[in-house]
């Protein structure tokens, strides 16, 4: 194995990692983007309520508070520019009794103070004209218009893509065994060999204290926080045109009810701390858990069919706010306790990061002649899909012959999927890309087809 060599090394390839290579990458300095498994986007940022934050509800005065309500900005701006799908729903928390409707004001007053003026009190009788499937018992309302459901897997993706297109090495598949750190260059020992870099950035997520520990540190404490939802068929999408989450009492926020930009309906999280960092597997508690708060805040929905469940798992850590900090006599930067509002911040942080280095010293201004954002695959469920796009199928047939029926994903969008400067290396890196075998079967119709494709195209590309 050779040995690498670039001037930034940014651990972890999830939301944080590949916007702040996608950041670096910018500028005149080489930067590689690692991470352990297969797929950009195979850990924490797969795995989410797909809510972009407007950070109303952040703690005032926090860097998360201005990371989240900058990336709000920042994220708009760039799906805007990279044809990812997003849609304002707004939300709705309601209070199911008098200290949850008591709490309504402060909460308006904690998103003055986070510069979010747009929240507005709703009577009961408001809030069930917004939201008429919703159970009984609502004592009132606060609502928060300005928030969004987002395609969470495209944006990770298109940070990482434009980092690799900026001239960004992408190394997955690549786990970081040791750390040495001499004089002027750090040595990181990988499963795919070394790689000597000036400064390591670490955007590790989920195993980021490990990273921290290795450099020293005994500062942050990450536990997986596994959250199970459920998510339910598209038929049930005009039952929550909002998001509509609980009012927070002493027991916690609870859990929500959300459109997806997909069409379907979803319910959770769960919020259980376990050991294992790589448990993403669902259970019959919280299966119970979710369908005992659902049928109080929605009953209805709890009549209708479950199309999926799935777990994903948060970095629960022991900060009281994000930890971005630098040790210039390490080489080192850390990017972490992100929390569950890294998708909205993500592209701050990296912004915040770049600030950073610029004070260590560094030239981070762009370059000149960067390469064009990346134009992602439109998957929202009332955005233009291929399919019924007759100009494009016109000029290419493989758009109009069908591969997965529920969602409608066609031929070519798999194959974009598998040709593309990142190309997807297994089938969920299909399933994200493209959505097929997310629908109601669960690739039970479509998946044989999917993966006879994949392995095809795989063999072809083996032999060239």
């Amino acid at each position: 194995m050779t040995t690498r060599r670039c001037e930034f090394a940014v651990i972890g390839a999830g939301v944080v990692g590949s916007a702040i290579a996608r950041t670096i990458a910018g500028s005149r300095y080489r930067v590689a983007l690692l991470d352990s498994r297969a797929e950009v986007c195979g850990g924490t940022s797969k795995a989410n309520t797909a809510i972009l934050h407007t950070g109303y509800d952040a703690q005032p005065g926090t860097l998360e508070a201005k990371l989240v309500a900058r990336g709000y900005k920042l994220t708009y701006e760039y799906c805007k520019k990279t044809g990812i799908s997003v849609e304002k729903t707004g939300a709705i928390l309601v209070a199911w009794d008098e200290e949850q409707k008591k709490s309504l004001t402060g909460l308006q007053h904690k998103a003055e103070l986070n510069g979010y003026t747009r929240t507005r009190i709703m009577t009961p009788d408001e809030v069930y004209t917004a939201l008429p499937a919703l159970g009984p018992g609502a004592t009132g309302g606060l609502e928060v218009p300005d928030e969004s459901i987002i395609d969470p897997w495209s944006v990770p993706l298109a940070y990482a893509t434009d980092a690799v297109n900026r001239g960004c090495e992408l190394i997955l598949n690549c786990t970081v065994k040791g750390i040495d750190i001499d004089e002027k260059v750090t040595i990181l020992h990988t499963s795919t060999g070394d790689i000597e870099t000036e400064w390591v950035i670490n955007a590790a997520g989920l195993g980021g204290d490990d990273i921290d520990r290795a450099f020293g540190f005994d500062r942050l404490v990450v536990t997986p926080r596994r959250g199970e939802l459920l998510v339910y068929d598209k038929l049930t999408a005009p039952m929550a045109p909002k998001i509509v989450l609980a009012a927070p009492s002493k027991v916690g926020k609870g859990v929500l009810i959300s459109p997806t930009i997909f069409g379907n309906t979803m319910l959770g999280p769960t919020a259980d701390d376990i050991e294992d960092k790589t448990d993403t597997g669902t259970s019959e508690s919280g299966f119970n858990f979710l369908t005992h708060k659902g049928s109080k805040i929605m009953p209805a929905l709890l009549t209708q069919e479950v199309t999926a469940a799935y777990a994903g798992l948060r970095a629960a850590h022991n900060q009281p706010d994000y930890l971005i900090e630098a040790e210039a006599t390490k080489r080192y930067l850390i990017a972490g306790a992100i929390r569950s509002t890294g998708l909205t911040s993500a592209i701050a942080v990296a912004e915040y990061v770049g600030d950073m280095l610029s004070t260590l010293g560094f030239d981070m201004s762009e370059r000149e002649s960067l390469p064009p954002a990346p134009t992602m695959p439109p998957l929202g469920e009332r955005f233009q899909r291929p399919f019924a796009n007759e100009a494009l199928i016109e000029k290419d047939p493989e758009y109009g012959e069908m591969m997965c029926f529920c969602e409608r994903v066609t031929k070519g969008e798999i194959r974009d999927s598998l040709e593309s400067v990142i190309p997807a290396r297994s089938l969920e890196g299909i399933r994200r890309r493209t959505r097929a075998m997310n629908g109601r079967c669960q690739g039970f119709f479509c998946g044989a087809k999917v993966k006879a494709y994949f392995d095809e195209h795989s063999r072809e590309e083996s032999d060239t």
